[in-house]
């Protein structure tokens, strides 16, 4: 089955509605998160591999009453749904992650078969070996990740499950103040993390990045919004 792209928000009632049974797998994304890049393929060869489930692709950016209706601040956003229930959402680029929440609910029950197609299927992801990565190698990919989409969080965790309360709260501000941005989880790449730190002169996380520039971490950001209600706005504007 191939991705079905929402053009508009009565074809996505009229889809989530249809058939409600069903497992439906709604994808969130944007042209502008690096990213999506990534999980875009993913997506849509999973979609041709597993034929029991409805794979619906959104673009957050173009159906803004879609996204706030599923709290959506941060791309790419999964969400697994049946019945009219959220079974799991998934926020990151992280394919094993999706695959492996895919598996979990496609399994015929007293089985334990796969419902769709099998494992094999599945796009598989290589393992990567480590491989050192010289200063002006990570120097270049903290500048590409840093500049990855127009509101960058480097974090610990996800947004939908932070692993520190500093992430949480700054990711709450964010999405107080309906701030769409991409996200980064340190807890999963050291160079990175050790990294960043040198490259914004910043020792702690979270941090967060706009247009590319460090804004600072969420103490920071909290003074920045008490000095202007409009800070997020303006710093998009002005970076």
């Amino acid at each position: 089955m191939s991705v079905i792209e929402i053009e508009s928000e009565s074809q996505f009632t009229e889809l989530t509605k249809s058939d409600a049974s069903k497992l439906i797998a709604l994808y969130f994304h944007t042209p502008w998160a690096g990213p999506c890049q990534t999980m875009n393929s993913v997506f849509k060869t999973l979609a041709e591999a597993n034929e029991s489930v409805l794979f619906i692709s959104i673009n957050a950016d173009d159906h803004p009453d879609i996204s706030e209706l599923f709290e959506v601040s941060a791309v790419p956003y999964f969400i697994l749904i049946r019945n009219s229930t959220i079974l799991k959402e998934l926020s990151g680029a992280d394919p094993r992650e999706f695959i492996n929440a895919l598996n979990q609910f496609t399994e015929k029950k007293g089985t334990g078969a796969p419902a769709a197609a099998p494992a094999a299927a599945a796009p598989q992801v290589p393992a990567q070996a480590p491989v050192e990565e010289s200063p002006e190698a990570l120097n270049e990919r903290l500048k590409k990740l840093t500049g990855a989409a127009p509101v960058m969080l480097f974090m610990k965790g996800s947004p939908s499950a932070p692993q520190c309360g500093f992430s949480r709260q700054l990711v709450a501000i964010l999405r107080e103040h309906q701030v769409r941005f991409g996200f980064f989880d340190i807890l999963k790449d050291d160079s990175v993390r050790q990294g960043l730190k040198s490259f914004s002169d910043w020792p702690t996380f979270p941090q967060l990045y706009i247009n590319g520039e460090f804004q600072g971490g969420l103490d920071i950001v909290k003074e920045s919004i008490e000095e202007d209600s409009s800070f997020f706005e303006n710093a998009v504007k002005s970076t």
